[in-house]
């Protein structure tokens, strides 16, 4: 496989002929990670208040697991839900935890 960046797009369905597409995206496939990339499909909100918070990619006991995401309320009325990331840190890189903020 080519050491390139891939960008992929992709949609879901609720039909095998693709004809309702319900959600779609694109993703960046990286060398590093094999150019798989991880697709997660935010199930319909309980409520219109419900904010998807992203899963992510954790490190757990000397490798990665994926942490789902999950509907939540914001924490009080006017606050955004600032995804976390990861960031450089010296050699490596450290888990930012996402965070409410107000607007």
């Amino acid at each position: 496989m080519a050491p390139d960046v891939v960008g992929v797009d992709w949609e879901v369905a609720t039909d095998e002929r693709m004809s309702n597409v319900v959600q779609r995206g694109a993703a960046a496939a990286t060398p590093e990670w094999a150019h798989s990339v991880h697709v997660e499909v935010a199930p319909v909100a309980p409520s219109p208040a419900h904010v998807w918070i992203s899963g992510h990619w954790a490190w757990h006991r000397n490798h990665y697991v994926w942490v789902p995401g999950y509907w939540e309320v914001p924490a009080s009325p006017g606050y955004v839900w600032v995804p976390g990331h990861w960031a450089p840190r010296g050699p490596g890189f450290v888990w930012i935890e996402g965070r409410w903020r107000a607007r």
